[in-house]
C-alpha cells in the first residue's frame, strides 16, 4: 500500500502509477516536482539535492501512513532523487491512488505539502558563474 524511497537514479513516473494502479480505484493523482531555473529572484543552473536516506524513508512512510488513516484504502508511491539534477530534472515523484478522485488529490497534497515541512532533505541551488549555495532549511524539530 505505499512504497517509499530515495533514489540515485532517474525518478520514473510510470513506475509510481504501476504501483498505486488498483482495479477498485478510479484516480491516480500525481505531484512530480522538477528543478526550475529561478528562485528569489536568481538564475538557477541546477540543483544538488543531499538526503539522510533512512530517516527520509521512515519519514515518508510515517506521513503515508498518516494519510491512509484520513483517506483509507489509498494506495502512495513517494521517490526523491538524491544527487545533481539539471533544469528540468525530476526531484520528487508523489503518486496516489483512491477510488473516488476527492480523496486522491486531497491526499496527494498532504503528502507534499508534509514532506516539505517533514523531510531530512536539502537543497543547494547552482548559479551562473560556478557559485553554489544550500539554501536554508526547516528544522526537523516541530516547532
Amino acid at each position: 500500500m505505499i512504497h517509499a524511497e530515495i533514489s540515485t537514479e532517474p525518478l520514473d513516473i510510470q513506475n509510481a502509477c504501476d504501483f498505486v494502479m488498483d482495479a477498485a480505484h478510479g484516480a491516480i493523482d500525481t505531484f512530480i516536482g522538477v528543478v526550475r531555473n529561478h528562485h528569489e529572484g536568481n538564475i538557477v543552473q541546477g540543483m544538488t539535492y543531499d538526503v539522510h536516506d533512512a530517516l527520509a524513508v521512515a519519514v515518508f512512510k510515517d506521513i503515508c501512513t498518516e494519510a491512509r488513516e484520513r483517506w483509507p484504502s489509498t494506495k502512495y508511491y513517494v521517490s526523491h532523487y538524491k544527487g545533481e539534477l539539471e533544469i528540468g530534472g525530476i526531484s520528487v515523484i508523489i503518486a496516489v491512488s483512491a477510488a473516488h478522485r476527492a480523496e486522491s488529490f486531497d491526499a496527494c497534497r498532504y503528502v507534499i505539502e508534509e514532506l516539505k515541512k517533514r523531510s531530512p532533505i536539502w537543497k543547494k541551488e547552482h548559479y551562473p558563474h560556478g557559485k553554489s549555495e544550500w539554501l536554508s532549511g526547516k528544522s526537523l524539530v516541530n516547532e
